[in-house]
Order: C-alpha cells, then sequence, then structure tokens
C-alpha cells in the first residue's frame, strides 16, 4: 500500500466546503470520488483541515492510500483530467505510511482579502469581500499584531459539532499582519490550527475596530478566557484563502 500526499488548489464557490456531505459537492467528495475511479475501490482522502462553504485554497494538503502503481505524476495528470477545473492538483508526492496532512501539520497559513474601492472588478467579486466603507485602516493594521502569541479563541468560534468532545480553543498564532496592497487589504495570519470561522471572525474584529465599534481594551478583552458572547461578525467567506499548510522538515 502507497501513502500520496497531494496539494490542492480549488475555487470553493461552488462547493459546500471541503467535508464530504451527502448529496452536496464537496472537494473532499470530488476527490475520493476521482481517487477510487483511478484505485478501483473506495479512498478515502484526509485534508490538513476542514474548510468551510465557499472558501478557497491555493496549497490545502491532503493524503490516501492506495495499491495502483502508477507514477505521481500520471496520477496528478489522471486526477486533474477527471476532477472539475474548480479543483486542480498541483502536486502528488510519496509520503510516509503513518502521515496524516491533519496531525503533523506544523502551522497554516490564511489570508482574508477586502477590496476597498467603490466599484469591485466583475472578475474579483467571488474571491473577495467588497467594503468601500470607511475604515481606519491604520488601527487595524496597529491592532492584528494583538492575535499574535497563544490566546483562547472561543470567542472566534462558531459552533462546531466537535465541541461537545470538550477539546481545548487555545491556539497559538505565529503572525498577524494587516497590508495595503492596491485596492485590497490584506489580513495575513498564520498559526497553530484554526477554529470554525476563526479567521472570518478575526477579520471581522478587525473590521469593527476600523469603523470605531471597538476601541483598543475591548478588542483585547475579546483575547481573554470566559469572555461573554462572540468578538464580532464572520466576514463572508468569499475573501478567504488557504495559503498554504506547513510541516516540520
Amino acid at each position: 500500500m502507497r501513502r500520496i500526499r497531494i496539494v490542492v488548489a480549488y475555487d470553493g464557490t461552488e462547493f459546500h466546503g471541503w467535508q464530504v456531505q451527502p448529496g452536496l459537492p464537496t472537494v473532499q467528495g470530488w476527490l475520493e470520488k476521482v481517487a477510487a475511479e483511478i484505485e478501483g475501490a473506495p479512498v478515502k482522502v484526509h485534508g490538513s483541515g476542514r474548510t468551510d462553504a465557499g472558501v478557497h485554497a491555493l496549497g490545502q494538503v491532503a493524503a490516501f492510500s492506495i495499491r495502483n502503481p502508477i507514477p505521481c505524476s500520471n496520477l496528478r495528470k489522471a486526477m486533474n483530467r477527471l476532477l472539475p477545473r474548480a479543483i486542480r492538483v498541483l502536486e502528488a508526492s510519496e509520503a510516509a505510511q503513518d502521515f496524516h496532512p491533519r496531525y503533523h501539520a506544523h502551522s497554516k497559513t490564511y489570508e482574508y482579502r477586502i477590496w476597498r474601492e467603490e466599484v469591485c472588478p466583475p472578475h474579483r467579486r467571488l474571491y473577495l469581500c467588497h467594503f468601500p466603507y470607511p475604515l481606519h485602516e491604520e488601527r487595524m493594521m496597529e491592532l492584528a499584531p494583538l492575535f499574535e502569541g497563544e490566546h483562547d479563541f472561543s470567542a472566534f468560534a462558531a459552533a462546531d459539532e466537535r465541541d461537545e468532545l470538550g477539546g481545548s480553543k487555545v491556539r497559538r498564532i505565529f503572525e498577524s499582519r494587516m497590508r495595503r496592497e492596491g485596492a485590497e487589504l490584506v489580513f495575513r495570519v498564520r498559526g497553530s490550527g484554526f477554529l470554525k470561522h476563526m479567521v472570518r471572525m478575526m477579520a471581522g474584529a478587525l473590521v469593527e475596530a476600523g469603523k470605531g465599534n471597538l476601541r483598543r481594551e475591548e478588542f483585547q478583552a475579546r483575547l481573554e478566557p470566559g469572555f461573554a458572547g462572540k468578538a464580532g461578525p464572520a466576514m463572508p467567506a468569499s475573501g478567504l484563502f488557504l495559503v498554504s499548510v506547513e510541516y516540520e522538515s
């Protein structure tokens, strides 16, 4: 049995997220369908994590086991021939038998993109959040690094079916920055792991601060254990990209 590691990019617009859902198109569902067709038997594909409906990926990592001796370069080509155009396997390689893309990940990097001008180019509308209204962008840039370090992100997490397992919602953020790129305001964050809707709610809190609705101390309070309520609204899924997943070399 071979363990195959793949790097996948996808436009999440037409999918109901990563995770398989009966009767709905998902990225994991498509990858398992295509891998099974090549293998001639059911194949379980594990991802580095779940992305929500409408969220995009530039470098999602996944893995599966097969017996088919097809070379990795040909496997990548075969999968791309069978996949919808909105999903592409960028890389395929042999991995250790015990490799798991989620449990072995060291960190993940996300970007959230906000279009700031009055008119959003129509060909970009599915890959941005259009927000042409006044924002104190300098304040947002000053507050973004406050996410760095180890914090309880309970206030930045949507309800999840895994909550009943009682897992910790403490996460370590290695880097958190907001910058301007032309007409776009880009929030880039790299951390040990992320909760459901966490990055979208982090971006939402920054936007609330930029609108003048959150003072610095109120912003910081949302990172304290026991904060009552949620940090703020989750920004639309269309602006979020999973940029990369990093592993120890």
